[in-house]
């Protein structure tokens, strides 16, 4: 497959995650559009990673597990922690305010 398809698809996820964060008011759909952009940065990552990878050995497949790729496994710890740590908050909100909107969330400042 060619790059491009890769490229297409990484920027369609990440426009829909953009949509969904500046559109909704739901704290756990804008969790889960932030989820999406992530996903997106690192489809991105691996494709390039093999483009540069097939390029360097000259084969359309290699096998190498280059760096680029070992950065995806980083940032999906990184993403995992985030998702444990933001439902626990979006948990302690719901129980504290008894909504996930957070508009409601601007009104607690004053």
């Amino acid at each position: 497959m060619e790059i491009k398809y890769y490229i297409g698809l990484a920027v369609a996820l990440f426009c829909i995650g953009i949509i969904g964060v500046l559109t909704r008011r739901n704290a756990i759909i804008i969790f889960m559009c932030i989820e999406v952009m992530l996903n997106a940065v690192n489809l991105l990552l691996v494709a390039f990673s093999k483009m540069h990878a097939a390029a360097a050995i000259g084969t359309s497949s290699p096998s190498v597990v280059s760096d680029a790729q070992i950065f995806v496994f980083f940032i999906m710890v990184v993403a995992a922690a985030e998702v444990a740590v933001g439902l626990a908050i979006i948990v302690m909100m719901y129980r504290n305010v008894h909504s996930v909107d957070v508009n409601f969330l601007n009104r607690l400042k004053n």
